[in-house]
């Protein structure tokens, strides 16, 4: 019986995806004793991991190392393995297409590889963010197409994933996961699963509730997210520091959550998820015009941002065009190397076609592509003094801001990381 497996360790388990939220997964599952096989498209990926090392900051090569010496993961890019598990979570990625509609193929394609090894009391969960109705309408007529039903021959289940990069403080183990199966038998089988290494474990009525949720946490973000840009925006017209403001607010013990103002939205999830619900919305002749107008909001801040460097240059007499302009930090959050919809993306366009002369600084991301052309990390002081203009866009810990300060004509800081310093070559959101 799979539960019994699952209890004992003896089950199999199988990650498909092994990027920002699989390989995570897959190692804390390995750890509470699980057997992990992880399966990726990427055979560098699969080399890097045989090999002990990990490509991932959450992930230390050491951690990877361990497990790999204990026998409890490996990684291989062949699916005919999926034959041989108990459990398999589905953590691939989910993008949108050049329409702002969800891309599921990620999704369809490792539902396929399953469904064409499907076997009896095996656990299918799929992790990766999607529109309310994935697990229903797409993941399960296909598991099904070879005779095999739901609830007595296999089970599925939807758990979004919770993944935030960076964090030092929550990890999978003590990140609440919330669950929800097709059918009852299949909710308690992916609650006992996850109970193996997760602290808590919060079942819902349904898989659609489950997905729902995910988007939820993201949308609100996203919503407040453009709420303070706007307002930035507005008190830079008015006068007003918005980081003031927010730091004031901050002060009521009830009733109010600060969020904070920055060059744009990035990641995988604040940037798409509010399209899956708006695309999902459409089905149902119903328009979500306040996630709409969230996204406007923040999709025009690396514009608004260029508006300001071209305003921080006026004031020494200088035109972007042939400005030298140099990005601290292009992923999309400080402390890691995802640049997956980074706001410096856009930027950097919008700076090329306006003539400006572009290089960046990330000690996280040595190379960067943009479009067609490709950018490799200058060395950042050296780089500094010869700018005309420093933009302060990932604003990671391992930068002596102070001293770039020192040695910058000018700084454009949309992360308020000089806060608390009066000086006019500062230009903030």
């Amino acid at each position: 019986m799979l539960k019994e497996k699952i209890i004992s360790k003896e089950a199999k388990v199988g990650i498909i995806g092994l990027g920002y939220v699989g390989l995570p997964l897959a190692i804390e599952a390995a750890r509470s004793g699980f057997k992990v096989t992880g399966f990726d498209v990427n055979p560098a990926r699969v080399k890097e991991i045989n090999g002990g090392n990990s490509y991932i900051p959450d992930v230390s090569s050491e951690i990877v190392k361990e497990i790999r010496e204990a026998k409890c993961f490996k990684a291989t890019t062949d699916f005919n393995l999926l034959k041989c598990l108990d459990v398999i979570v589905i953590c691939v990625p989910t993008p949108l297409s050049e329409k702002k509609e969800p891309d599921v193929s990620y999704i369809e394609a490792a539902t396929n590889e399953i469904s064409q090894r499907l076997k009896e009391n095996q656990l299918v969960i799929l992790e990766s963010t999607t529109y309310p109705g994935t697990t229903e309408e797409l993941v399960l007529p296909a598991l099904e197409r070879n005779g095999l039903k739901v609830g007595n021959d296999f089970f599925l289940a939807f758990s979004p994933e919770r993944v935030d990069p960076g964090n030092k403080n929550y990890s999978i183990k003590n990140t609440p996961k919330v669950v929800g199966g097709v059918t009852k038998e299949c909710t308690e089988l992916v609650c006992l699963f996850y109970n193996q290494f997760v602290d808590t474990v919060v079942p819902v009525s349904c898989p659609k509730v489950a997905e729902m949720t995910k988007l939820l946490e993201n949308i609100f973000r996203c919503v407040n997210i453009a709420l303070v840009n706007e307002l930035s925006m507005l008190g830079e017209r008015m006068g007003i520091n918005i980081w003031e403001v927010i730091k004031a607010a901050s002060t009521k013990p009830f009733g109010f959550m600060p969020f904070y103002p920055g060059p744009g939205w990035g990641g995988h999830c604040v940037p798409v998820d509010p399209f899956y619900l708006f695309w999902k919305a459409q089905k149902y002749d119903f328009c979500t015009e306040f996630i709409e107008l969230a996204g406007k909001i923040n999709q025009n801040m690396p514009y608004y941002v260029v508006k300001r460097i071209i305003k921080a240059l006026n004031s020494q007499g200088k035109s972007l065009k042939g400005s030298k302009v140099l990005l601290l930090g292009v992923a999309y959050k400080k402390d890691i190397n995802d640049t997956r919809e980074s706001p410096a993306l856009k930027i950097i366009e919008i700076l090329e076609e306006k003539g400006a002369l572009i290089s960046y600084h990330d000690s996280y991301v040595n190379l960067l592509k943009v479009g067609k052309k490709e950018y490799k990390s200058s060395p950042l002081f050296e780089t500094v003094e010869k700018s005309d203009c420093v933009i302060i866009v990932a604003d990671h810990s391992n930068i002596d801001y102070q001293r770039v300060l020192e040695k910058a004509s000018l700084v454009v800081d949309t992360r308020n990381t000089l806060d608390g310093i009066e000086n006019g070559k500062i230009f903030r959101l």
